[in-house]
């Protein structure tokens, strides 16, 4: 009886996905319209469902609180993406066990606005000047699938350079990390839950952890199904810190980073045809050849402890408390980057949100637990492919 269950459990899971497959070839010729019909509007509505059960912590603005539960928590985490990279990779080409697909590592500048408020004027903030920067946009993981066939997801990842002052890792003395994905809110509300997602990874059937009857996540579900959608280019979409970071002490902020350039959005193929394995690279590659991008970086302080929480990531903090403000440019040259060295290389790179000034360091649960899951997995992934890790400068050459 258990294994007919199992089976029947699975063949569920498979066809989910296969609709979600078919969902994403259709996606093209609906989703954007449907976005601004029906986003903002269904978004409240699952915050506010969300809202009625979550417990007022009583903490004060840019106050974290640590639970008991923490450090088994992280274990599971650990183990189970390791185990999950060992079942996708092989020794000498392992990759990252989240965000795992790179579509491409660019060359940037940062530039810190000139004229800020003076509570925006903290840690890079606080000095009008331009800043080197690597910047990794990747897809979801934990393998490397064909791009039209992964669940919507995309992240961007900035790594600045030349970043004076003490950090709160030794590894890197000089960086400045701030990763973002495409979703504003984070899939689980915190680590705990996390837990329970990478078991259902593991065993290749994360659409139960949130559609289990037993211990459903349906609203996270549905939260993050707003803003999970086929991705047509890396470098035109909206990417979102969904955890907390200090903006000076007894601040906290989030960030994103918005686009600001006119990008190619065609995707070959789409509804049934062939469709490239690798589009989003190519669309990379065919914006990088004749133009350059920019982006804004905007932050989004909080301001109410409880509507704006440091614990609970799957929380969209209202933008009537606090709108989005910007603060940095981020542009990217025409360049090519999609050369075998530049790929070897931005495999073997460290992007933690902890290589961070103390202004900017990451708050809450799920940060907590990044801080050794992305130096332990780093660790495991460049062991298991002899790399050494080097911290980067922005002088590199891929010739």
């Amino acid at each position: 009886m258990r294994s007919l269950i199992l089976a029947l459990r699975r063949l569920l899971h498979n066809l989910t996905q296969l609709g979600l497959q078919v969902e994403r070839r259709l996606e093209p010729f609906f989703r954007q319209r449907l976005n601004r019909l029906i986003r903002v509007p269904l978004a409240r509505l699952i915050q506010k469902a969300k809202a009625r059960n979550r417990e007022d912590l009583g903490l004060k603005l840019a106050e974290e609180k640590h639970f008991d539960w923490e450090d088994e928590a992280l274990q599971t985490i650990l183990d189970e993406m390791r185990e999950q990279m060992k079942l996708h990779f092989q020794p000498g080409a392992y990759e990252r066990g989240g965000n795992t697909k790179t579509h491409g590592l660019v060359r940037a500048t940062f530039t810190v606005n000139e004229g800020l408020p003076g509570h925006l004027r903290h840690g890079i903030f606080a000095t009008e000047r331009s800043y080197p920067a690597y910047i990794r946009f990747a897809g979801p993981g934990p393998d490397v699938p064909e791009d039209i066939r992964d669940v919507g997801f995309g992240s961007m990842s900035l790594k600045l350079m030349d970043v004076p002052g003490p950090k709160l890792m030794d590894e890197e003395k000089f960086t400045q990390d701030w990763p973002a994905v495409v979703t504003p809110t984070f899939v689980t509300p915190d680590i705990r839950e996390n837990a329970k997602l990478q078991y259902w990874s593991t065993i290749d059937e994360p659409l139960w952890y949130f559609l289990n009857p037993k211990d459903s996540h349906l609203l996270d579900f549905l939260m993050q199904g707003l803003w999970n959608q086929t991705q047509y280019n890396p470098l035109g979409a909206r990417y979102f810190s969904c955890v907390p970071y200090l903006l000076g002490e007894g601040q906290a902020m989030l960030y994103s980073y918005a686009p600001r350039t006119d990008v190619p959005m065609d995707i070959p193929g789409v509804p049934f045809g062939r469709v490239p394995p690798n589009y989003l690279r190519d669309n990379m590659v065919r914006t990088l050849r004749d133009r350059d991008v920019e982006f804004d970086m905007l932050v989004q302080v909080q301001t109410d402890p409880h509507l704006m929480p440091l614990e609970d990531a799957s929380v969209l903090w209202p933008e009537a408390l606090s709108p989005w403000v910007p603060v940095a440019r981020i542009h990217i040259p025409s360049q090519e980057f999609d050369r075998p060295a530049q790929m070897a290389f931005v495999r073997n790179l460290r992007i933690n949100p902890w290589h961070s000034l103390h202004d900017h360091r990451p708050l809450g649960n799920q940060s907590r637990a990044r801080l050794r899951i992305y130096q332990q997995l780093a660790i495991f992934r460049q062991q298991m492919n002899t790399a050494a890790h080097i911290e980067p400068t922005g002088d590199e050459a891929f010739d």
